[in-house]
């Protein structure tokens, strides 16, 4: 688990903004889908972030909560190559990472179903990243790879806030949310 940790963080801080991600017509559509999540910070900290919120908040939120953010996400995509208009997408996706890092942060304790809405409010706007980022890679094949992708950081997020389990854990798991929200001021600083 702390290897796991250990190379979240490092592939996160690795990811450069010129060259996060990989272009989908050369790399394949598949591979390129995979790495958009797991190579720009922003998506690496708010997809890990929302499984360690969900950890937090506990029963059915532990599968449901990540389970929106991937259908949400993926309604965002379609909505880009659909050619819909989305304004503020990198505006929203930083607010993502700083608010889902405060909600674990202050391990905030909401019904399922609204937690479904607050991450999946957030998964459109990455979703339309990842859409207007396609480039001429095949779109089902780009999507399948981010959502893998996505699965994986939710479920790494919520491995981390359920393994480090008990009243200590809890706190190290709010802490790594409150980790979170910093980095996502730190990336709207940057831009």
């Amino acid at each position: 688990m702390k290897r796991l940790i250990l190379t979240l963080l490092l592939t996160g801080a690795a990811a450069s903004p010129a060259f996060a991600h990989l272009d989908p017509a050369a790399h394949g559509s598949l591979s390129a889908g995979f790495s958009h999540p797991l190579t720009g910070a922003d998506h690496l900290l708010a997809m890990v972030a929302v499984g360690l919120w969900a950890s937090l908040i506990g029963g059915r939120a532990l599968w449901a909560v990540p389970a929106a953010f991937v259908a949400a996400m993926s309604a965002g995509f379609l909505a880009a190559l659909g050619g819909l208009g989305l304004p503020f997408v990198e505006p929203a996706i930083a607010a993502s990472v700083v608010v889902i890092g405060l909600l674990a942060l202050v391990a905030l304790q909401v019904p399922t179903a609204v937690g479904m809405a607050v991450v999946g409010f957030f998964a459109l706007f990455h979703g339309y990243a990842h859409g207007l980022e396609l480039g001429g890679a095949s779109g089902l094949a780009f999507m399948a790879g981010f959502v893998a992708a996505t699965a994986l950081l939710h479920g790494a997020g919520v491995a981390l806030g359920l393994g480090i389990g008990g009243r200590g854990g809890r706190i190290a798991a709010r802490l790594a949310g409150g980790l979170t929200a910093l980095g996502g001021l730190w990336l709207v600083a940057g831009a």
